[in-house]
């Protein structure tokens, strides 16, 4: 109908991609999966991420939480420099896809580059950009994202940490738990 890579046909297919938010957006997971990415059991979306322009070449597996404003770049736009700059060897296209495995936790406001491959039981902190493969078993932050420690030493850390929360009291009434366990705290420093 319209010429494939129109500004038309892109227009409808972003229409199409708001109309279909608008009718998922209580279940994101359902609507990532509509569009195209592949995702597991017990997976979680915190917000809707940006999946880019080729959803279908996403595999989230089982157990994964992504966090708020997370961006999956599948493709290289930069190429449209080098198209222009370079018409008799156009079009420069680098398109990847990206693989998620299973139980890792993404922190908000990451962006995941093309054809990276995060392992099993990893953790990326929040605001990082994601350029390299994350190996199993490790936690990675940072611009790009570097290697910051194991989960085994990550999980000592959090155990070092560990704040004694009472988590029936804390669904019951998240605010005066946090300010039972802080209190002391908040009295020294208000």
């Amino acid at each position: 109908m319209f010429k494939e890579g129109s500004f038309i046909q892109r227009l409808f297919s972003w229409l199409r991609r708001q109309a279909l938010k608008l009718i998922y957006f209580r279940n994101k997971v359902e609507y990532a999966r509509k569009i195209g990415v592949r995702i597991g059991e017990g997976s979680n979306l915190v917000s809707m991420p940006s999946f880019g322009s080729e959803p279908w070449i996403i595999t989230i597996g089982n157990n994964v939480n992504v966090s708020s404003n997370v961006s999956f770049i599948t493709h290289d736009g930069g190429r449209w420099v080098l198209d222009h700059l370079y018409p008799n060897e156009a079009p420069f296209y680098k398109i990847e896809p990206i693989t998620l495995k299973n139980n890792i936790f993404i922190g908000a406001n990451t962006m995941i580059m093309p054809g990276v491959v995060i392992g099993n039981n990893c953790v990326v902190g929040g605001g990082s950009i994601v350029t390299k493969n994350i190996p199993d078993g490790e936690v990675w932050a940072g611009v790009p994202a570097k290697f910051i420690c194991t989960i085994e030493e990550y999980k000592q850390r959090m155990i070092s940490r560990k704040i004694p929360i009472n988590f029936d009291n804390y669904w019951r009434n998240k605010e005066e738990e946090i300010k039972r366990v802080f209190s002391d705290y908040l009295s020294n420093n208000a």
